[in-house]
């Protein structure tokens, strides 16, 4: 469970009404448990989302507004931006996928910390739900820990992406420090 969503709120809530008759109840129980996360819990989640490289496409301009405005929302919220990529015409365009990405990032940064928890809880309760359809569709298995590792190069095929550096040097690792702040290693 917690290769879907990295709350143990969440995974265990989710895991304590197994086994489900079918795959609609399943979702139903993820969204019910994604809806009663607490901020704390959400935290968590967050802290468990991996980097994800974007795509190559889109040129050096894009790749740094989208650097720019992900450094800019990490700055004033204190957390990885997330957002489900499950509403593309093309999951496959990888331009699809950075202009929804900036265009979201633009936005979400004009909302208060209130609104933007509310929008943040909701992309990550896209993002568990995609993730599950994703486990059932394969025979993956949901019993699984740890936190969830994307596939290096593109957005998890759940939709989810959280911009990172384009393609190249490892992005910077960050820890969640567990008082609602981010760290990076050798930064004040």
């Amino acid at each position: 469970m917690r290769t879907c969503c990295g709350s143990h709120r969440w995974a265990r809530r989710v895991a304590a009404h197994r086994p489900y008759p079918t795959v609609e109840a399943l979702l139903a129980a993820a969204d019910e448990a994604a809806y009663d996360l607490t901020s704390g819990d959400l935290a968590e989640a967050l802290a468990g989302e991996a980097t994800t490289a974007l795509p190559d496409r889109g040129g050096l301009t894009v790749h740094t507004a989208l650097r720019a405005a992900n450094a800019a929302y990490e700055a004033k919220f204190g957390h990885a931006f997330v957002i489900a990529l499950t509403d593309l015409d093309d999951p496959d365009d990888p331009a699809a996928a950075l202009d929804l990405t900036l265009a979201s990032l633009r936005q979400r940064l004009g909302h208060d910390e209130d609104e933007e928890s509310v929008v943040t809880a909701e992309q990550l309760r896209r993002i568990c739900r995609a993730r599950l359809l994703r486990l059932a569709d394969t025979g993956g298995h949901l019993a699984e820990s740890g936190p969830r590792k994307a596939p290096a190069g593109s957005p998890d095929r759940a939709g989810s992406i959280t911009p990172g550096l384009p393609r190249g040097p490892e992005p910077t690792s960050r820890r969640y420090d567990g008082r609602g702040r981010w760290t990076v290693p050798g930064r004040a």
